[in-house]
């Protein structure tokens, strides 16, 4: 059994920041990839970024030089910092973990940015 919880979603201003919190536990052997991808109403969802054990990253375009994905392999966590926040970042967000065996999903964490 693994569980994702998730912290660090909520309301912002345009222009603001929020630094999104995931950790994982339960029963893991290693943790390959962790990233966050995120969903709104109606729509397919989308990766934001996804970082390797070995701390190699990839970024959604949209989110290039404003979000920085990090991780610390000791505590199983994965961290999202958001910056310049925009009302098209307003989304729920969903951590995402994969090991040897599985990928496994948050529940997720409401952001939303007003204008």
């Amino acid at each position: 059994q693994v569980q994702l919880v998730e912290s660090g979603g909520g309301l912002v201003q345009v222009g603001g920041s929020l630094r999104l919190s995931c950790a994982a536990s339960g029963s893991i052997f290693s943790i390959n990839g962790m990233g966050w991808y995120r969903q709104n109403p109606g729509k397919q969802r989308e990766l934001v970024a996804v970082i390797t054990r070995g701390g190699s990253t990839v970024y959604a375009d949209s989110v290039k030089g404003r979000f920085t994905i990090s991780r610390d392999n000791a505590k199983n966590t994965v961290y999202l910092q958001t910056n310049s926040l925009k009302p098209e970042d307003t989304a729920v967000y969903y951590c995402w973990i994969r090991t040897s065996a599985n990928a496994y999903w948050g529940q997720g964490t409401q952001v939303t940015v007003s204008s």
